[in-house]
């Protein structure tokens, strides 16, 4: 049984465990004999952390043998994206500045998650920073999609989608400032949840994202994003932004109905301009909600461009504060779409600051008003499957991702999930988008379209990854750190 045990979720692996039918030791060195045979191939991992991992797995099976699990999640393995500092093991942020870096604490959802007992597998690969939908850094080989290795899997959370798509672990912690879960679970066919800003605390803080930015998760199932939302959500005084009231049972809300509900569906929001595939199987999975008891409108959206007028310099200010200097000192190490943002910057004023936050104040209220009139909006996650790896497109940024970053402006909740494949085979995301603070209806919702619409979970490819080409002329070997 051991060879397919990377093929249980979160919720299937934790049940099994509960009823002492599987050893949390057995469930982790299986992960990690697939993390070696798979990730020289796809680079999900830049680091891996064996020790840490078996170390935390007898833990757990000795509580689970003791009739003392600290929750579903002790004994289940998990990721943690490597921008999340974590205590005496390497944390990069994709940067080469912070190449050897080993923080000495744990960020919060570092922390939260390890509670829970569940034990860390290592970080997952990002670009420097998380500033953009691919996964490629000066540290070592870009992160490779395993529906299609000579794809891109997104980003930047593409390392975490990347190793959930590829069955080296079913929970992978990420964030998102403007589509950096949601990207790579469109490209990756995984479910990818960005919750409302201040649902899930940040710890250290950081504002160099404008307040776009909240950690989100990565799984195989809807089931196991809401376990890892009951872990991450709550309050924290730490974070003044946090929200200061308890969260939903995420897991109850995986059993809300749809039925009753006003859908508005947009194919572009207005503006954006999408693949055809991509569109007829966005517009069917849209309208099969109407199948599940909800009503589904397609809307005329009128604020997608003014969404995109705000996105752009609101990232040139804020890359400017946080790297004019080290552009200043090694612009080397600094890849060129990013030092063009810094250089963007410069050329901005307070007072334009100033009027980008009036304009967003502004998309936030038409969005809101929106939300005055239906329940839910789906739109495709996406405008196109996955592109390339090892090129990175000529189309600006955020014309790549029309339909992720609105929400971060806004704060409000979205989802992707899996909703069929284009004529090359590869995957395409549904975004699933409520009202701010209704987590709870998104994953309702992506709870029954998931159960309407099953998914493989995982690659065809992957039952053959003898096939899988190795990284040509450079180390894949990711760093290794025990803790």
């Amino acid at each position: 049984m051991s060879s397919e045990l990377w093929r249980l979720s979160a919720h299937e692996s934790g049940t099994l465990i509960e009823a002492r039918e599987l050893s949390p030791v057995e469930l982790t060195e299986a992960l990690l004999e697939r993390i070696d045979e798979l990730n020289p191939h796809l680079n999900a991992f830049i680091t891996v952390t064996p020790e840490r991992a078996r170390r935390d797995a007898k833990a757990a099976e000795a509580r689970a043998l003791r009739g003392e699990r600290l929750g579903p999640l002790d004994g289940v393995p998990h990721s943690i994206k490597d921008l999340e500092p974590t205590a005496g093991i390497r944390t990069t942020g994709g940067s080469m500045w912070a190449k050897d870096h080993v923080p000495g604490h744990d960020s919060l959802v570092v922390a939260r998650l390890g509670a829970t007992g569940s034990p860390l597998l290592g970080k997952t690969n990002t670009p420097h920073a998380g500033y953009k939908d691919m996964t490629d850094n000066l540290l070592g080989p870009p992160t490779r999609n395993p529906w299609d290795p000579t794809r891109t899997p997104g980003g930047s959370s593409g390392g975490a989608a990347a190793a959930v798509a590829a069955g080296l672990g079913s929970l992978a912690q990420g964030g998102d400032g403007g589509g950096s879960v949601r990207i790579p679970a469109s490209f990756c066919g995984a479910v990818g949840v960005k919750p409302s800003n201040g649902l899930i605390p940040k710890w250290p803080s950081s504002d160099w994202y404008a307040g776009l930015a909240t950690a989100g998760t990565l799984t195989t199932t809807v089931t196991d994003a809401a376990l890892m939302l009951n872990v991450l959500a709550g309050p924290d005084r730490r974070d003044p932004l946090s929200i200061d009231r308890e969260p939903p049972d995420f897991i109850e809300a995986c059993r809300g109905s749809v039925r009753g509900l006003r859908v508005a569906w947009s194919p572009d929001l207005g503006h954006a301009t999408v693949d055809a595939t991509v569109g007829e199987v966005s517009a069917r999975a849209a309208l099969l909600f109407e199948r599940l008891g909800a009503s589904v409108e397609e809307v005329r959206i009128g604020w997608g461009r003014l969404a995109r007028e705000i996105i752009h310099p609101t990232w040139a200010i804020h890359f400017v504060a946080r790297f004019a200097e080290s552009a200043e000192e090694r612009p080397d190490w600094i890849e060129p779409s990013l030092l063009a943002y810094v250089r963007d910057g410069h050329g901005r004023s307070a007072m334009e600051y100033r009027r980008l936050l009036a304009r967003r104040a502004e998309l936030y209220d038409r969005v809101r008003q929106l939300f005055d009139t239906y329940d839910l909006l789906l739109t495709p996650t996406m405008p196109a499957t996955a592109w390339p790896a090892d090129v990175e497109p000529e189309t600006p940024l955020f014309d790549r991702l029309p339909f992720t970053y609105p929400f971060n402006l806004t704060g409000h909740p979205a989802a992707s999930v899996p909703c069929g494949l284009d004529h090359a085979g590869l995957p395409v995301g549904l975004q699933i988008v409520a009202d701010r603070h209704r987590d709870d209806r998104v994953i309702a919702a992506a709870a029954r379209f998931e159960e309407a619409r099953p998914w493989p979970v995982h690659p065809p490819l992957l039952d053959r990854p003898a096939g899988l080409p190795e990284e040509p002329g450079r180390s894949a070997c990711p760093q290794r750190g025990a803790r």
